[in-house]
């Protein structure tokens, strides 16, 4: 069969299975995995097999890093230190930059925490500053998913961009500075449509929003200081970026870089996102403990509740992984450049690929990352050769989740929280989240086409 084929094949078993089937997402991209397999060549007695064993070598390089980010998710939320880095924001901008507080409070927190929890937190903060000001609370509550969406699409360790990096086998530093460069200006043109739509439709929150309610009603406990809230979000960073640093350096200076080639082990070591991630964690637990001297037992259970999250993400991401391996050895990759070959800018093809079949696949199904995992494994199978493209594939990744973010709607879990938590009707929600993520993802796929072909990295 030929290769186009069977990728339609593939993609249209996993859309069925979501869209009509209401099937998981993990069955439906490991069943299509398994429905690739047997059509593309090969050995009869190996084709399920060798889908085993690409979910076994995709689960073993995300599956520690994912856990560990759902520990540091939680922690950070159970000791107050998300807290804290909200009241930091608001204090630095004052309540009359209140958008951009809450803003940048979404950026930062959404990089380790996933959108939802972060939107909970800042829920009550927008509402209580309506009830001060008595107008702009559609601003406050766009600034808040304006910051969440492009850090949680853009910058690991949350799922989705973890996951892109991994299938398209990205250097986790790379993923997250061009992540942050490119997130950004995304988050900062999604304030401006922030403050554009709450002058055309002015929104009033509903009084009997029970989750923010519940929220601004309960007691606040001690926070932790500003410098240990964001240990755990600093420390990963700082140590994997730093190692891609260092290797950058080493490559471009080659033997005269020897003060960085010392510098190497050591980073490799720690910038292992595996250990780095691990440091991290520890440091969460420590600032849990110290914060709310839990019970015993209290932290065995901190630590099971966010592996029951993360297994999950892991599964899927390892699944998705699994169907790329499969779209390879299909043979899609070849047939699929074949199509481009002679024309000038196909690397700017595959970006326009990677952010358009994200795109559609999120509308199909509603999820930003089973979108991300999707097409990754699909795009994958196509950029596998070292020369496919002119610059860096982290910017495939980045194009990749600028789409996960484009026509969300109310198959999309994000559309309900916004809806439900912040207490705007399905109407309102589709005028203003829709086009915000829109906003956002369209902005992200512009500056990495630029980044691309300003910075290739390559």
């Amino acid at each position: 069969m030929h290769p186009i084929a069977i990728l339609l094949i593939g993609m249209v078993t996993i859309i069925g299975a979501i869209v009509v089937l209401r099937v998981n997402a993990f069955l439906a991209l490991i069943g299509a995995a398994m429905v690739v397999s047997l059509l593309a060549p090969g050995d009869a007695g190996e084709k399920i097999a060798r889908v085993a064993e690409a979910f076994g070598r995709m689960a073993g390089s995300v599956g520690i890093v994912i856990a560990l980010a759902a520990i540091i998710g939680t922690a950070l939320m159970q000791s107050g230190a998300a807290d804290r880095v909200v009241a930091a924001f608001l204090a630095l901008l004052g309540e009359r930059r209140g958008a951009t507080a809450l803003g940048a409070s979404g950026f930062v927190l959404s990089i380790p925490v996933f959108f939802d929890t972060v939107f909970y937190l800042l829920i009550p903060l927008a509402r209580s500053m309506y009830q001060r000001t008595g107008r702009h609370y559609l601003k406050y509550l766009l600034a808040v998913a304006a910051g969440g969406t492009a850090t949680h699409a853009l910058v690991p360790p949350t799922p989705g961009p973890l996951a892109i990096a991994g299938i398209l086998h990205v250097d986790l530093g790379a993923m997250i500075l061009v992540g942050v460069m490119v997130a950004m200006p995304a988050a900062v043109t999604g304030l401006f449509f922030a403050r554009w739509v709450d002058k055309r439709m002015p929104v009033v929150p509903r009084s009997d929003t029970s989750v923010a309610a519940e929220s601004e009603s309960a007691e606040k406990p001690e926070l932790p200081a500003l410098v240990l809230s964001l240990l755990p979000i600093l420390v990963p960073v700082l140590l994997i970026s730093s190692n891609t640093i260092v290797t950058s350096m080493v490559a471009a200076r080659g033997e005269e870089a020897r003060f960085w080639s010392m510098l190497a082990p050591i980073t490799a070591t720690l910038g292992n996102a595996n250990l780095a991630l691990l440091l991290a964690a520890a440091v969460a637990i420590w600032l849990y403990v110290r914060q709310r001297r839990p019970k015993p037992g209290a932290v065995a259970g901190l630590v099971e509740k966010s592996l029951m999250s993360g297994g999950l993400i892991i599964l899927i991401t390892a699944a998705g992984g699994a169907f790329g391996a499969m779209l390879q050895s299909a043979q899609v990759g070849p047939a699929i450049q074949s199509l481009f070959a002679g024309r000038h800018g196909s690397g700017l093809l595959y970006i326009g690929l990677a952010f358009t079949v994200a795109s559609l696949i999120k509308i199909a199904q509603g999820s930003s990352t089973v979108a991300m995992i999707t097409t990754a494994g699909m795009l994958s199978a196509m950029i596998s050769g070292t020369d496919t493209l002119p610059f860096n594939v982290v910017y495939v990744c980045t194009a990749i989740a600028g789409g996960s973010l484009v026509g969300t709607w109310m198959n999309d879990s994000g559309f309900w929280v916004f809806s439900k938590m912040g207490g705007t009707t399905e109407v309102e929600t589709l005028k203003s989240w829709t086009p915000l993520s829109a906003v956002v993802g369209i902005t992200a796929l512009i500056m990495t086409v630029v980044l691309a072909l300003l910075v290739p990295l390559s």
